[in-house]
């Protein structure tokens, strides 16, 4: 996975906020998802289920990837890029997005 892009949780916010924002896609397991959910509107496709469900990926949008530290979501985002979506992982993952917020 050379070359993976990434950004950290506290771009992932202001990009959040800018005016071309990412389809937030949360990678974690159904379990840790409702623990904790992430942000409003992001799409829940948990890693062992995502080459299965690319078709409900908005091909023509950039998408920021996260799990809960950020293991998963680099695979998951070299499997995207891989099929040639625009993706970005958040290193750090939940961890660092809940060390922001609070």
């Amino acid at each position: 996975m050379t070359d993976l892009p990434t950004m950290d949780a506290e771009v992932l916010l202001e990009a959040l906020n800018s005016q071309h924002p990412p389809v937030v896609l949360d990678v974690r397991e159904a379990a840790e998802f409702a623990e904790y959910p992430l942000l409003e509107g992001a799409l829940h496709i948990p890693l062992k289920d995502l080459p299965a469900r690319l078709l409900e990926l908005p091909a023509a949008e950039w998408i920021a990837v996260v799990c809960r530290s950020g293991g998963r979501s680099a695979t998951a985002t070299a499997l995207l890029n891989d099929h040639g979506f625009e993706a970005v992982n958040v290193q750090g993952g939940m961890t660092a997005l809940s060390a922001l917020q609070n």
